[in-house]
């Protein structure tokens, strides 16, 4: 099945992605008192699908396939899907996949512009162990901060929920306010951790003579999203930063990390060579 190329499967993951989103509105409406097995498995089938695309670009490549805004968008995507079915299997996070399918839908949806995925060259951009571990960590990362944001999205809600004395906080099958908390604390470590990781990592990359890791548009906005993460992890540990403001402030920030990602790769020469 040559003709079906790594783009085919991940435009068949991604419409599975909607499937699930498309349930997600019902478990919604029925404020999460239905089976929820059904969408962790149009999840889980759209993730194996999205795995089998990145296996098949990174054999063409014989590398990690992030050579480009395409290859780096599914890249997160699939660390996004990957740890949000790894969550879901917990008790009190079961429903982290409804959730998840939207953002993994909309931002698959723009991944499939022609734009940008252009024709590679005659060999990949992106080799060796140090260059690999330094994309898959920051990406990774990336998922680890959209989760965060997803988890802080629920906390927000069940707040709302609660505050407002509505059944549905009561009835509702979603953790408890204080487990999502610690979750979307703990996703945000992650993800802080990873970037770091990726950041020391990049610093290692062989570049042209003269040119200096910190004076690229990238590194520069990936330095001030680890310094944005930072303040607010050691607000809100150290500080006594109020609940609520921590979680507006995760969702902000990954929000922040989506509109800007694609724009400052276009203007990094480091990341266009």
């Amino acid at each position: 099945m040559a003709w079906f190329t790594d783009r085919h499967c991940f435009l068949l993951a991604v419409l599975i992605y909607g499937l699930s989103t498309v349930y997600s509105v019902f478990l919604w409406r029925k404020g999460f008192r239905r089976d929820e097995w059904l969408n962790y498995c149009l999840l889980a089938g759209g993730v194996a699908i999205h795995t089998l695309a990145m296996t098949k670009r990174g054999l063409t490549l014989h590398s990690c396939p992030v050579n480009n805004l395409y290859e780096a968008t599914t890249f997160l995507l699939w660390a996004l899907g990957l740890a949000s079915l790894v969550y879901s299997l917990l008790p009190r996070l079961k429903f982290l996949s409804a959730f998840t399918a939207p953002v993994l839908f909309t931002i698959g949806v723009f991944a499939l512009m022609p734009a940008l995925d252009p024709p590679l060259g005659p060999k990949p951009e992106f080799s060796g162990a140090v260059r690999s571990l330094h994309a898959a960590t920051i990406l990774q990362s990336y998922g680890a901060f959209g989760l965060a944001a997803v988890a802080a999205g629920m906390f927000l809600m069940q707040r709302h929920d609660l505050k407002a004395h509505k059944l549905r906080a009561l009835l509702s099958l979603l953790p408890s306010i204080q487990r999502l908390e610690f979750v979307t604390f703990r996703l945000v470590l992650v993800g802080f951790s990873l970037l770091t990781i990726g950041l020391i990592a990049g610093s290692q990359l062989p570049r042209p003579a003269g040119d200096n890791y910190f004076n690229d548009p990238k590194v520069v906005w990936s330095a001030l999203l680890w310094f944005a993460y930072l303040e607010s992890l050691v607000a809100y540990k150290f500080f006594g930063r109020a609940s609520r403001r921590f979680a507006i402030g995760v969702i902000i920030l990954f929000a922040f990390l989506l509109l800007t990602f694609w724009i400052t790769n276009l203007f990094s020469a480091m990341h266009q060579q």
